[in-house]
């Protein structure tokens, strides 16, 4: 008779256990005096920001791939999908995109547009999950934040090819400086996520309504790191006709950039146009690469070939 109580108990209790406890990597478990419940871990931090250069497997979830952040807040589910006004709305949550729970041991999220998926969650640290969902084979790893303790300045930076895409149009406002160049002569800007990096100029006149600008130029664009500068990236725009051009990319706020064109030494300011809400489609998982700056406005170039100017109207 002992024998089968025991046996009972472990079951009962073995049945409990899963039922409300998370995954928990073996190195971080020893951390741990009791495992917690998996909707302890989720709504521990405001904020989780989704590491997505770490994403691995074959699938994809979009709601996840689109999103900068997710927050789980008794049943909600919310995202910031947009750089711009990040940190600003939702009082830094984001947008309410769904619902989630926990009951069963697994994050069953049901988002508005998406529909059901479900995640296996990894504790890695004390404000780190992986969540895996087995259907499509893909895991994401997610940092933990409260919201008064979120760095959104730095979010900016290392995701600015997303803010770039988020206006439809970008209009020059100001000119400063530098010698008279080809690019004077362009007064719009778009970037898209088509084929993850492709750009247009315009030089249509100030004030042209965004529907009817013509956008005589395409190419490809590159962002680049600066080492040791958190602040400041390089954009080099690859015109389709053989041209390139390179600036100094900074942001002035979440409407407006400074571009400070290396070659000419002109400073131009460029105002979104256009606010684009929740547009991405899957973030891509492009590697950036580091450029060297040395002190003031001289830096260390990549070597290039010198191109021809492309012909203008």
């Amino acid at each position: 008779m002992k024998s089968i109580k025991l046996l009972l108990t472990i079951i009962i209790t073995g049945t409990l256990l899963s039922s409300c406890t998370a995954i928990y990597e073996d190195s971080f478990e020893n951390n741990y005096q009791n495992q917690i419940s998996l909707e302890s871990i989720v709504t521990e931090y405001d904020l989780w920001y989704i590491d997505y250069h770490r994403t691995t497997g074959n699938g994809d979830i979009p709601y996840v791939s689109k999103a900068f952040t997710l927050s789980f807040v008794n049943g909600t589910l919310y995202a910031n999908n947009n750089i711009v006004d990040i940190g600003k709305t939702g009082n830094g949550f984001g947008i309410d995109v769904g619902t989630y729970n926990t009951y069963n041991g697994l994050l069953e999220t049901n988002h508005d547009l998406d529909g059901a998926n479900d995640f296996d969650v990894t504790v890695i640290s004390n404000n780190e999950i992986r969540i895996y969902n087995n259907r499509q084979n893909v895991s994401y790893y997610l940092i933990g934040y409260q919201t008064n303790q979120f760095d959104y300045d730095k979010l900016f930076y290392e995701n600015i090819e997303y803010f770039l895409q988020e206006y439809v149009a970008w209009e020059k406002v100001t000119t400063n400086g530098g010698v008279a160049n080809a690019f004077d002569n362009e007064n719009y800007l778009a970037f898209t996520p088509e084929n993850i990096t492709t750009f247009y100029s315009s030089q249509d006149g100030f004030g042209t309504k965004v529907d009817y600008i013509d956008w005589s130029y395409v190419g490809g664009y590159e962002i680049y790191d600066v080492t040791d500068y958190e602040d400041l990236k390089i954009l080099t725009l690859n015109y389709d006709s053989g041209d390139t051009e390179e600036f100094e990319l900074s942001v002035i706020n979440d409407g407006r950039i400074e571009l400070y064109n290396v070659d000419s030494q002109t400073t131009y300011e460029f105002s979104g146009r256009g606010f684009i809400q929740y547009l991405k489609g899957a973030k891509s998982k492009k590697e950036a690469k580091d450029i060297v700056r040395n002190d003031g406005r001289k830096r260390t170039k990549v070597e290039r070939k010198t191109k021809n100017r492309r012909n203008l109207k």
